[in-house]
């Protein structure tokens, strides 16, 4: 396999910090915190995503609410162990962090690249409005035999190149990582506002066979 699992799963942010650090958990000594950044669109609308980081990477960083971070590192998934909520927690791991002086929306200040596999059969639907939508779950190789599970939203004529896809193939997914706010109702009637995470795809393109033999 010519996969390394350190290259393919890789994202880029810049933003603003919206929340105080969070402990998250400790592991092996290690701290880790989450926040919340900011980080705007073109079309003025923002992304709220979740990165987790670790006191390591803390040292002469300033993480306080309005502060402008970049962050280097990886999508990744988690079970949610308090099954409240959505099965899976989405996170932006981040590998390397420091701040900005400012935000230039109009360059690329939310980059995701992607290689895995899709575990799911993908989901093919259309809008109110007629757009054209492709739902795909990718199974992501991580370190230590692990993987994360990335929802992934293809549109147009890439959602209907990516209903061809077949469970197993392997493809490279290009786009920004997104938050959506969706209504679920619960069993007992009330309605809540959740939060989705997931990839809106630019580019994508179906891995050969060949390609994956080193």
């Amino acid at each position: 396999m010519s996969q390394n699992p350190l290259e393919n799963n890789r994202v880029y942010l810049c933003g603003k910090v919206v929340t105080p650090l969070n402990f998250s958990h400790e592991s092996f000594g290690e701290k880790f915190f989450t926040f919340k950044l900011e980080v705007p669109r073109l079309s003025q609308q923002k992304d709220i995503l979740i990165v987790t980081v670790s006191n390591r990477l803390l040292i002469n960083v300033n993480l306080e609410e309005g502060s402008l971070a970049e962050v280097l590192g990886q999508f990744r998934s988690y079970n949610n162990p308090s099954n409240v909520g959505n099965r899976l927690i989405l996170t932006v791991f981040a590998r390397d962090i420091k701040n900005v002086e400012s935000i230039d929306p109009s360059k690329n200040i939310n980059e995701i690249f992607l290689n895995g596999y899709v575990c799911k059969k993908p989901q093919y639907r259309t809008t109110p409005l007629g757009r054209e939508i492709t739902d795909i779950l990718l199974a992501v190789n991580r370190l230590y035999g692990k993987s994360d599970y990335i929802p992934c939203i293809a549109w147009g004529r890439n959602a209907r190149f990516a209903i061809t896809f077949q469970i197993g193939d392997n493809i490279k997914i290009w786009g920004r990582v997104q938050s959506r706010d969706y209504q679920k109702k619960l069993e007992d009637g009330r309605v809540e506002i959740r939060t989705a995470y997931e990839v809106s795809i630019f580019k994508l393109e179906r891995v050969e066979k060949s390609e994956n033999v080193s």
